[in-house]
């Protein structure tokens, strides 16, 4: 399983001798993320030198996708925006990278093993499907993203969909102006790296280099798309959901038993919405095109509600808690005392929290981990992410969307 990393950039982290086996030549990388389970891995790759390696078969479904510089495959050049797809036990080519190339270079479902073989003809491991893909995405048009959200603006590339798991690898371009008010939450994990432009949302900046890997059913969103647009390679382990959230909320406390005044007792509590007091990260121009979306969502018949940057406007915990309490007094005032107690301590909140969860939540080890979903299934609730792997560039998170 891979934790939550939300928001880093690529220059906060150090190099390492990139993991590329039965190759010659010199290259390193930056480990944006990995699963230490299994080995999947998200990393950026420089190579110093000319690399290369002939024939094999890698031990996890592997991709490239070259930023700058060049990658030839089994004869094929290709410059930046270069893609290559290699599916797990199947025999690959021979590949090359030039002095200075830069790449994005993903693991998935495996180390970085690799086994030589004599020529393409030789057998694919049990169970392995799928063919290797090559693309130079800088000649593929932009198609339109359907069902993009409250506003028009966002395109897309597809690089590849796995047409059994709904795995796939796309380039998505959001054109400046373009903004979603709201949170949304998945059924699987995505990724992205951003290429090129600059958006603001809920969890900080992305900009040239920033990266995120972000666990099934965390909320984000909030999304302005600033000066010159934003484009990202994006990654999915299933076909993705789009279930959003407002109006939303989290609060914690307890009662100190050591560290009150005295060193004694003393209740506490707090709220993101605290946390986000006095934050200013979002200016007017990002108001301006939040309220943009919400006033077209609204044309288009939604009932939104209206948009605060965190910290604003009223602390919706607090809102919260005052309804349940009004809704536990015209119950008369006895949920929880007798039978049905638990029945009137939902109707207060809203939903069972049991029916929140995924059917299978509690036989994994993780709330996090992506499980298939077809229309039709329950929609589990959004997760709460406290505290993502955040790079020091990236600054404080102020709570928004927790």
């Amino acid at each position: 399983m891979r934790p939550h990393v939300e928001v880093i950039h690529e220059d906060d982290y150090v190099w390492h001798a990139a993991e590329l086996a039965g190759g010659e030549g010199r290259a390193v990388e930056r480990r944006l993320s990995v699963d230490e389970e299994d080995g999947s891995s998200s990393l950026r790759v420089d190579f110093r030198t000319g690399w290369g390696r002939g024939p094999g078969i890698h031990h996890a479904t592997t991709e490239f996708y070259v930023l700058d510089g060049s990658m030839t495959y089994g004869g094929r050049r290709l410059g930046a925006g270069g893609y290559l797809y290699l599916p797990k036990g199947v025999p690959a080519d021979a590949v090359t990278f030039a002095e200075g190339t830069r790449v994005l270079h993903y693991r998935e479902y495996g180390d970085a093993g690799f086994d030589p073989v004599d020529s393409l003809d030789a057998p694919r491991w049990d169970g392995a499907r799928e063919d290797v893909i090559v693309l130079d995405s800088a000649a593929m048009s932009w198609d339109a993203v359907p069902n993009p959200g409250p506003m028009p603006g966002l395109f897309i590339k597809y690089l590849h969909v796995d047409p059994v798991t709904g795995f796939y690898t796309r380039l998505v371009h959001a054109q400046e102006g373009w903004a979603d008010h709201r949170l949304a939450h998945h059924p699987c994990y995505e990724e992205a790296y951003t290429v090129q432009g600059l958006m603001e949302y809920n969890f900080g900046t992305l900009d040239l280099g920033t990266y995120f890997f972000r666990p099934a059913r965390v909320k984000h969103g909030h999304f302005t798309s600033l000066a010159g647009g934003a484009t990202w390679l994006l990654r999915s382990d299933g076909e993705l959901y789009n279930w959003y959230t407002e109006n939303e909320w989290v609060r914690w406390g307890g009662e100190s038993v050591n560290w009150g005044p005295g060193e004694g007792r003393m209740r506490f509590s707090q709220s993101a919405h605290d946390l986000g007091r006095g934050s200013t990260r979002r200016d007017d121009h990002d108001r301006e095109l939040l309220n943009a979306s919400l006033a077209y969502a609204r044309e288009q018949g939604a009932t939104d509600s209206g948009w605060f940057p965190p910290g604003h406007g009223p602390d919706r915990s607090l809102l919260a808690v005052a309804k349940a309490m009004d809704a536990a007094r015209l119950q008369g005032g006895h949920a929880g005392h007798h039978e049905h107690g638990d029945e009137h301590e939902h109707g207060q909140w809203g939903a069972d929290p049991a029916g929140l969860e995924h059917a299978h939540e509690r036989e994994s080890h993780n709330w996090g981990q992506g499980r298939p979903w077809k229309p039709g299934d329950p929609v589990p609730a959004p997760i709460i992410s406290t505290l993502p792997v955040r790079s020091r560039s990236r600054g404080r998170w102020d709570g928004d969307g927790m």
